[in-house]
C-alpha cells in the first residue's frame, strides 16, 4: 500500500535534548487512520483506534486483526508496547491476545492490533473505535556474560507458580527478651502471638 505524504511522515526519531523526550515518526498510512494521543495528561498509554473501512464483528472465541492505519519510525533504545484496553477488558473481555504486543525500532510496517474475544457475546468494531492503547519503554543494552555458576538466591531455581505456595512454618518459641532489641524485632514478637488457623477467612483474600 502506498502511504500517504503528509507531514507526519517527515519528522524522524530522535532525543530532543531541549525539552528531554523522544520523537517518534508517525506516517498515516490511510486518511481515516485515528491519531495518537492521550486520554488524559497523567495516561501512559496512548490511544489506538480502528483504521478499518467497515465495520468488524469478533465472535467468541474468535481472533481478528484490526488495522490502526499508522506506521512508526521509533528510535534505537525505544521499544513500543501495544496492551489491552481495561474498559474493553473487563466489559466485553476483548483483549490484546499478544499484550504487550512489541514493536520494535527498525519495524517500518503498519502497526496492526490482534485483538481476541474471550466473551459469551460477538463484539463489534467500527471505524474510529479505541482498541488498544501503545505504551513506550526504553530497551537497556545488554551483554551476555558465560559464567560457570550462578549466585545463590532465596527462591533458587523454583518456578511456575513456586513463589505462590510458601510453606507455613511452625514459629520456635522466644524467650521474653529475644525480640526486643530492634523494631523490626518487636514486630515480629507481636505478629507471632496472635493466633492463626488454616481455615480462617482473611478479609480482602482472594478465594
Amino acid at each position: 500500500m502506498t502511504s500517504l505524504t503528509l507531514p507526519s511522515c517527515q519528522y524522524r526519531s530522535f532525543m530532543d535534548p531541549a525539552r528531554a523526550e523522544w520523537r517518534v515518526g508517525v506516517c498515516r498510512l490511510v486518511e481515516r487512520a485515528g491519531n495518537l494521543k492521550r486520554a488524559t495528561s497523567g495516561s501512559s498509554g496512548f490511544d489506538l483506534a480502528s483504521a478499518e473501512e467497515q465495520q468488524l464483528t469478533i465472535l467468541p472465541g474468535a481472533v481478528a486483526l484490526v488495522r490502526t492505519g499508522l506506521a512508526l519510525e521509533l528510535p534505537p533504545g525505544l521499544e513500543g508496547q501495544v496492551r489491552s484496553r481495561s474498559g474493553l477488558a473487563a466489559r466485553s473481555s476483548v483483549v490484546v491476545l499478544n499484550s504487550p504486543g512489541t514493536i520494535d525500532s527498525d519495524y517500518r510496517g503498519e502497526v496492526k492490533v490482534v485483538l481476541a474475544n474471550f466473551g459469551n457475546a460477538p463484539f463489534s468494531v467500527s471505524p474510529g473505535d479505541r482498541i488498544a492503547q501503545l505504551v513506550f519503554a526504553q530497551v537497556p543494552t545488554v551483554c551476555f556474560v558465560a559464567v560457570d555458576e550462578l549466585s545463590t538466591t532465596e527462591r533458587g531455581s523454583g518456578g511456575f507458580g513456586s513463589s505462590g505456595h510458601m510453606p507455613i512454618e511452625s514459629t520456635p518459641e522466644k524467650s521474653p527478651s529475644h525480640c526486643r532489641d530492634t523494631p523490626a524485632g518487636i514486630e515480629e514478637e507481636r505478629l507471632g502471638s496472635v493466633p492463626f488457623a488454616l481455615d480462617q477467612h482473611v478479609p480482602g483474600a482472594s478465594d
